[in-house]
């Protein structure tokens, strides 16, 4: 595999493309709780990533959605035709997102050149000023305009799709 995009490389991209962004750098947060604790000035705008895979490991999404909001597995498996979903293993996080869990981000899917992995965005998402995410690393959190996102995204191809999902 290419390198991976970890928190140096990921930083070193936005500010490359001029993206404005904030980044909070905190100790390794392992869940939405410990997310919460750090109160950061953005938190209303953290997001929550699920890394699922369907039952024949052929289709892999990373589901990017309000952290707040409920994840309906069922729901999400009738919305994008799948087959049963489940959550996908730390040696698929490893192999297909270059990260860890309680890492998981949209930055993830830079580190998977083969674009394997779909991205699924909540539409409610569009109408945040910008996703609080890790830079591929749960020891900072960023606040990214979806927009800039969405522009390297284009750029290397990576395939997304804004679906909605019910509280």
């Amino acid at each position: 595999m290419a390198d991976v995009m970890g928190k140096q490389e990921v930083v070193a991209l936005l500010n490359e493309r001029g993206v404005a962004f904030d980044m909070v750098e905190h100790e390794a947060v392992y869940t939405m709780e410990g997310m919460d604790e750090l109160q950061l000035p953005f938190a209303q705008e953290v997001v929550k990533n699920l890394f699922l895979r369907d039952d024949k490991k052929r289709n892999y999404y990373l589901v990017v959605m309000p952290e707040d909001k409920p994840a309906n597995i069922k729901e999400l498996r009738a919305t994008l035709e799948a087959r049963p979903l489940r959550f996908a293993s730390e040696e698929d996080l490893a192999k297909y997102l270059g990260v860890i869990a309680g890492a998981v981000t949209p930055f993830g899917a830079l580190n998977d050149p083969e674009g394997i992995v779909q991205v699924v965005f909540d539409e409610d998402l569009r109408s945040y000023s910008g996703l609080g995410v890790h830079p591929n690393d749960n020891t900072a959190t960023l606040h990214v305009p979806l927009d800039a996102i969405l522009a390297i995204y284009d750029e290397r191809e990576i395939p997304y799709r804004f679906i909605p999902m019910s509280a």
